[in-house]
């Protein structure tokens, strides 16, 4: 009688079977240079960010956004990049939100971008900073209808206790967001990220990807030094 040990492998499951297909960067990649970067880690992540729009990537100003809780537990999710300037990175949501609550007792975080049509990421570290009520009502002024009305529903991460009530909520946020445009959300906030590193990664077919980074001591500090990484 055969062994166990000579009996046929069980077939994969479906998810093993789909995450072993997958291959990774199996299409033309973009050359980067890191000895031309420019100065300042803005310019080429604005510089990035219009060659992945029109290398055709979905949504690339969805990015993740990392915090800390009270406990020192990481937690990140993903929201939109609202502006990308000299002060650094722009993004908004409730102040009395996990994440609002979480950079309001830690300013400490990370972004992540990852443009896999290009094989780019881009990661930012650095103090997040509240811009203020009237930054953060010309934020949501110039936001869509429905992200008014988003703003509007309110209650974002606390416990829901039934789809319906969501559904009455946004319903009630719909209507006054079509009445008044101009409507304020009270802990609607615009947030900045002062980097104190930036890093540019560029993927390789042949896996010697090209990771550049910038750092300085202080969201502050006017020059930035520039290194490479092993990838």
């Amino acid at each position: 009688m055969p062994s166990e040990t000579d009996a046929p492998a069980p077939p994969p499951s479906p998810f093993h079977a789909a995450l072993h297909s997958l291959r990774v960067w199996d299409v033309s990649l973009p050359r980067f240079d890191a000895a031309t970067a420019p100065a300042e880690p803005g310019v080429l992540f604005r510089e990035w960010f219009v060659h992945a729009v029109q290398a055709g990537q979905v949504e690339p100003h969805t990015m993740s956004l990392a915090t800390v809780d009270p406990r020192g537990r990481p937690d990140a999710r993903i929201l939109m990049l609202h502006d990308a300037d000299s002060r650094g990175w722009h993004f908004a949501s409730h102040s009395s939100s996990a994440k609002g609550r979480q950079l309001a007792a830690r300013p400490d975080a990370a972004l992540v971008f990852y443009w896999p049509a290009v094989a780019r990421q881009v990661r930012v570290r650095g103090r997040v900073a509240a811009l203020g009520p009237e930054a953060s009502r010309a934020d949501l002024a110039v936001r869509s209808r429905g992200a008014l009305a988003a703003a509007l529903t309110g209650l974002q991460s606390e416990v829901l206790g039934s789809a319906g009530e969501l559904a009455a909520a946004s319903a009630a946020a719909w209507e006054r967001a079509a009445a008044e445009p101009d409507a304020v959300a009270p802990t609607w906030t615009a947030y900045v990220l002062e980097p104190v590193e930036v890093e540019f990664f560029q993927g390789d077919a042949a896996r010697r990807h090209v990771r550049l980074r910038y750092r300085r001591d202080s969201p502050d500090a006017t020059a930035w030094t520039r290194e490479l990484l092993w990838p």
